[in-house]
């Protein structure tokens, strides 16, 4: 377990709880910037770009003592990015484009402390069975797929919809742990601070 404070720079509960096994000394700051991405920008890129400008608008107003950690998820399919829903109808869009389709989650994280920073990202690839429309405005009914990209969260009753995965679980909850920790690890006992 890491030993240092660190600012995580998320509104997200998800990340909260799964950045309790990393390190028991974390602070809540949620980044306040403008999360517009450009324009013809690929789902790898768009995670770390974002992770990147909500580090720096942490940084901005926070000590350089602190280590702070940024994430962003997106889901992608068919290379079209998919965000978080803006309504029923823009919902009930998403679950259609995933149904009975593999996709991909990305998470791009950024860690940083003084002037040191470090961005990666991670992916997973998600199957969902092929949904009827009745299973559809089941789960778009229900208040889950509102603040989560893609409309969907696999730890809540989306897990019914999920035929498998392949690659890290934790990353399509929002947070890759096995691979930040081990980012985490190398960047603190690093000497370039």
């Amino acid at each position: 377990m890491i030993n240092e404070k660190i600012i995580l720079a998320s509104a997200s509960p998800r990340r909260r709880e799964l950045i309790a096994a990393i390190c028991g000394n974390v602070e809540i700051r949620p980044a306040e910037c403008d999360e517009t991405l450009p324009d013809r920008i690929g789902a790898r890129d768009a995670v770390e770009y974002l992770s990147k400008i909500k580090n720096d608008a942490v940084r901005k107003d926070r000590s350089y003592e602190d280590i702070v950690i940024s994430a962003d998820t997106v889901v992608s399919v068919n290379d079209i990015i998919l965000g978080k829903p803006t309504d029923k109808e823009d919902a009930r869009r998403m679950i259609n484009l995933l149904s009975g389709k593999t996709h991909q989650v990305y998470t791009g994280v950024t860690i940083s402390k003084g002037e040191k920073s470090v961005t990666f990202s991670e992916k997973t690839d998600v199957v969902f069975y092929k949904l009827t429309e009745s299973e559809i405005e089941e789960y778009i009914s229900s208040n889950e797929p509102y603040d989560k990209a893609g409309s969907y969260a696999i730890q809540g009753k989306a897990g019914l919809l999920i035929k498998g995965i392949s690659g890290d679980y934790y990353n399509v909850v929002g947070l890759p742990i096995a691979r930040l920790n081990r980012e985490l690890k190398k960047f603190v006992n690093s000497s370039k601070y």
